[in-house]
């Protein structure tokens, strides 16, 4: 059944005798980014040159800027061999938390960002965790990895497990408190400042021939959710390389 919650609609069912919800909304947001990454990068391999000879499109400069930018900032303290099995992962992480980050932004109502919602939070951070593992037993192998929890004294194998699993809920959760804060705060902040939420400032759109005015609480919430969506990208990701990082070198 449909029901509010809130001022959110969330689903609810039955299964086996156990109630499962989720917000339908959060999921269509998430696909929608799911299915806009996917086009955009249909988009930008359709400029790669075919031959090696061919000129650098735009298209093609613009990865090669971004491949470089993410090998220098996010993995630039990893090994080349993990370099080259992470770069792909860390990419496609990296832009999906930062759409679904921008989501929220959006001027449409009931939209908001899928990351605001702590099942997708923790569940990017259990995708991390399981990550760890593999790429930590595909180094070292799975005696070597699973001997990593003993040491450096056997005894504190049960404070090593649970440590590793309390880095994975402050994971999720770091993601999840800062985006619901960052959306209360542009919702809360306006209001607390009548001069700013109701001050007007000219906007001109040349390609729309249209000039106008707009609330000067609107222009900063979004450059606030841009700047802020962005930090919070670089600093989940930043952290999933660090996590994987410990684990296979």
């Amino acid at each position: 059944m449909l029901e509010h919650l809130g001022k959110e609609l969330a689903f609810r069912f039955t299964v086996g005798g156990v109630e499962i919800a989720f917000h339908p909304v959060v999921i269509a947001v998430a696909l929608a980014v799911v299915i806009a990454l996917v086009l955009v990068s249909l988009w930008l391999r359709r400029g790669l040159p075919h031959t090696p000879d061919a000129p650098l499109s735009r298209r093609a400069a613009f990865l090669a800027g971004t491949i470089d930018l993410f090998e220098n900032q996010l993995l630039g303290g990893v090994s080349p061999r993990l370099v080259r099995q992470l770069l792909p992962f860390v990419i496609t992480l990296f832009f999906y938390v930062l759409f679904c980050n921008w989501a929220g932004i959006l001027p449409i109502p009931y939209i908001v960002a899928p990351t605001q919602d702590l099942n997708v939070s923790l569940g990017l951070a259990l995708l991390v965790y399981l990550l760890t593992h593999y790429y930590g037993i595909r180094a070292k192998g799975v005696g070597r990895h699973l001997k990593g929890y003993l040491e450096p004294f056997p005894f504190l194998l049960p404070l090593n497990i649970v440590g590793d699993l309390g880095r994975t809920l402050s994971h999720g959760f770091r993601l999840f408190g800062n985006i619901l804060g960052g959306a209360i705060l542009m919702v809360v902040a306006p209001t607390a400042t009548m001069s700013i939420s109701t001050a007007l400032v000219p906007v001109v759109g040349p390609a729309l021939g249209w000039t106008g005015r707009v609330p000067l609480s609107l222009i900063l919430n979004g450059w606030f959710g841009l700047a802020f969506g962005v930090i919070q990208a670089f600093v989940f990701t930043l952290l999933a390389v660090a996590y994987i990082q410990v684990t296979a070198d």
